[in-house]
């Protein structure tokens, strides 16, 4: 790409490249909440005897820290939006952010492992209903981070957008390129919270009245293989974003039949698309020439298409294809 492209690609960033601030205030506010009852729950916990509570406190603490890293990438990106540097905009920082905090994720399970096999092995006395207590008003802040941290934008887009982009599982890729993956890899951390919170209460119930005290530390492992699994999905989703891997998208045969099967009936010669910013990508495609057919009649087949923020076509003779 020349750099009257790139100059040009600069310019369009930032134009749909604003942030979301209220996603990065509601995230500061989930960090604050969660850090106040990361305190109260490792000290129950403790105090009280409950592994389950003790463990969600502890692995809450890595969710503080997380929130406090996705409001981290969204004060990093709206404070270098105008750097030259970037030349797509900076909304890569924001999946940076979802990426390192899914691997803390990650982290975050293997010591829930680590804490339950140790509970399994040396069990103690539980006193339950303090630490059931805990777990209900753990749960309950739980839930008020996760109504705070929903996909709104998302959401949106998905009514209002393109029948074809229209997916519903969380780990297709055309479904999350919409997506604010900062925003859900904190709201991933606060719904793990919320899981093992209901876990937690689950097992101490039935230790409480059924004397199954075992229940507490296996509950533990049922959190973490859920905590693990929805971490994987979220570092296989940014990953794919961070690495440019996304040429499986809808938007890539777009633009083919567009070029290929369309009025043009022109041939591809090569053909590059990657995300650029939320539902937005740019595009770099190799025409070969026929006759009547120019660069500006290819721009203006893929202009229908809202999600190509920026396009950059070269004609090519058929003898150099």
């Amino acid at each position: 790409m020349n750099l009257d492209a790139l100059a040009a690609a600069r310019r369009h960033s930032h134009a749909f490249d604003q942030g979301n601030p209220l996603a990065e205030r509601n995230t500061r506010r989930a960090m604050w909440l969660t850090l106040a009852m990361m305190v109260v729950e490792i000290t129950g916990g403790w105090w009280f005897n409950s592994m389950a509570v003790l463990a969600d406190g502890w692995h809450m603490s890595s969710h503080a820290i997380a929130l406090g890293l996705s409001a981290f990438a969204y004060a990093c990106a709206r404070r270098y939006a105008r750097d030259r540097r970037f030349a797509f905009g900076t909304w890569k920082i924001e999946i940076l952010g979802g990426y390192t905090s899914a691997i803390l994720l990650l982290g975050v399970a293997v010591l829930m492992v680590v804490q339950s096999v140790e509970r399994l092995l040396n069990p103690g006395a539980i006193q339950y209903r303090q630490a059931i207590a805990i777990a209900l008003v753990g749960l309950l802040v739980n839930l008020i981070c996760a109504w705070w941290l929903r996909d709104h934008h998302a959401q949106h887009h998905h009514d209002h957008g393109h029948d074809h982009h229209h997916h519903d599982g969380d780990d297709d890729p055309a479904h999350d390129h919409a997506h604010d993956l900062n925003l859900r890899s904190a709201y991933l951390h606060v719904m793990a919270d919320a899981v093992t919170s209901v876990l937690a209460i689950i097992a101490l119930l039935g230790g409480m009245y059924f004397g199954a005290a075992w229940l507490d530390p296996v509950m533990g492992l049922v959190g973490a293989a859920l905590v693990s699994a929805w971490a994987w999905g979220l570092v296989r989703s940014s990953g794919r974003i961070l690495l440019d891997a996304q040429m499986d998208l809808p938007v890539v045969e777009e633009v083919r039949e567009a070029i290929e099967a369309g009025p043009l009936s022109a041939r591809i010669s090569d053909l590059h698309v990657w995300q650029v910013a939320r539902g937005k990508f740019a595009c770099v495609v190799e025409v070969v020439a026929v006759p009547g057919v120019a660069a500006e009649d290819v721009r203006r087949a893929l202009s229908v298409h809202d999600e190509l923020a920026h396009v950059t076509v070269e004609m090519v003779p058929a003898t150099a294809a």
